[in-house]
């Protein structure tokens, strides 16, 4: 098979980090980009001069992430900060979210792109509500796997009984949730232990720091690649005499490996054909995969638009205007009774309204709050949608992208809820 542009390119991780107010979360950002040589001299000079004008005896590396001037004031996060950097084995996107419960929607937002979750926990007081909290979430949104970051290990002398308490009661209480992969580390954000470089602190600790553990997690598993997934974004016609005759749908592959020859069907026309060729910006391939943007040509002269879906002929979504959905409400004003809302699934946008509301859900003791119905901003609750026309989608569980969907208020334009599917009716 021919090599295609994508062989040697790093891959990407993209990573969230949550925990209680004050466990470090910003500090360890901020230490990990700079043992890590990710920023430059200057940023680093500013950050120097400001922990100056605080009278601090140290670097504050937290505000490296803390971007906000009302985060830096109160020295906590409170908006989604992404950062990125990367070293020689691969590339990096980091959400650094707010842990107050008041902004549990940022959490939802940095988290649902994610795949993987540093939960951090003050080695001092161990699991606490909020990291049960956070720990659920990463659960809900289906997040492969979650690094247990035991901080500020130096105030309590680096003690090993006090890391394997806590790695104890993490594990009692994640045995309730569904994440496959959960590691520990014992580290200090502040002193640089094991975040980049091993800790000569912790001699009875032998495993991975937390750079080196996320250069070598194994995340290309994390993708379906059995079901084939193609949203149309957009159709290519140029106008080059060259490209006369040229009809491509550009779009990202949402899952599976999907090659030239291969017999698709688009839907929901549910019309078939083959797939000609397979284009990129470096130039044609013989198969593309997720997460790869490219371009598909076909054989046959099929009507083909935006947010229509092309799939493999034996592996065909769920079309369907009915989804059970677990909603993370955004907007400061519930939802109104009986209102139209945009529903955007993919590159698709229909108009849907929430038919009724199955129960709330209570994040901190994971319990179910049946019969109310006044749902609120943060709140996390189980609905039943209906769409005016049909989605081909997949239960979460089985495809994050098509998977998941996000609320449009009509009149504003303001994202309301983002959701995750997990019934088909």
């Amino acid at each position: 098979m021919r090599a295609t542009p994508y062989t040697n390119i790093m891959e990407l991780l993209r990573f969230t980090t949550a925990g209680s107010v004050d466990d470090g979360k910003s500090t360890l950002i901020g230490r990990l980009l700079y043992d890590s040589k990710s920023i430059f001299e200057d940023q680093f000079e500013a950050v120097k001069k400001s922990s100056e004008r605080k009278g601090l005896q140290h670097v504050d590396l937290s505000l490296l992430t803390d971007g906000l001037r009302s985060e830096r004031e109160q020295g906590i996060t409170i908006d989604v900060a992404y950062r990125y950097f990367a070293t020689p084995k691969r590339k990096f996107i980091i959400a650094d979210t707010p842990g107050h419960i008041q902004y549990t929607r940022n959490m939802v937002t940095g988290a649902s792109t994610a795949n993987l979750a540093l939960i951090l926990v003050d080695a001092r007081h161990g699991v606490i509500e909020q990291t049960c909290r956070h720990s659920y979430i990463a659960s809900l949104l289906q997040l492969p796997h979650v690094v247990v970051c035991v901080n500020k290990m130096d105030l309590v002398d680096y003690s090993e009984d006090v890391f394997n308490k806590v790695v104890e009661q993490y594990h009692e209480f994640a045995s309730k949730l569904d994440i496959n992969d959960i590691r520990y580390i014992p580290m200090s954000a502040l002193n640089g232990d094991n975040v980049v470089n091993r800790s000569e602190n912790m001699p009875w600790y032998q495993g991975s720091s937390l750079l080196d553990t996320l250069e070598t997690i194994h995340i290309s598993s994390d993708y379906n690649h059995m079901d084939v997934r193609f949203p149309v974004q957009t159709v290519i016609r140029p106008h080059a005499t060259e490209y006369h005759d040229y009809r491509g749908y550009a779009g990202r592959m949402a899952a599976g490996v999907l090659k030239t020859g291969d017999e698709v069907t688009v839907l929901p026309s549910g019309l078939t054909s083959k797939v000609k060729s397979i284009d990129t910006f470096d130039g044609p391939v013989e198969e593309a995969f997720v997460p790869m943007s490219v371009s598909i040509t076909l054989e046959d002269d099929v009507d083909v638009s935006r947010g229509d879906m092309i799939v493999k002929s034996d592996s065909l979504p769920v079309a369907t205007q009915d989804l059970d959905v677990m909603l993370c409400w955004m907007r400061a004003a519930g939802p109104r009774p009986g209102a139209k809302y945009y529903l955007k699934h993919t590159s698709r946008e229909v108009m849907a309204m929430i038919k009724e509301v199955t129960y709330k859900l209570d994040i901190n003791t994971m319990e179910k709050i049946e019969g109310d119905a006044n749902i609120k901003m943060n709140d996390m609750a189980r609905v039943r949608i209906r769409t005016t026309q049909p989605l081909m989608v997949d239960e979460y569980r089985i495809n994050r992208i098509t998977g998941s969907l996000i609320l449009i208020d009509e009149a504003t334009n303001e994202t309301v809820a983002a959701g995750t599917i997990y019934g088909l009716q």
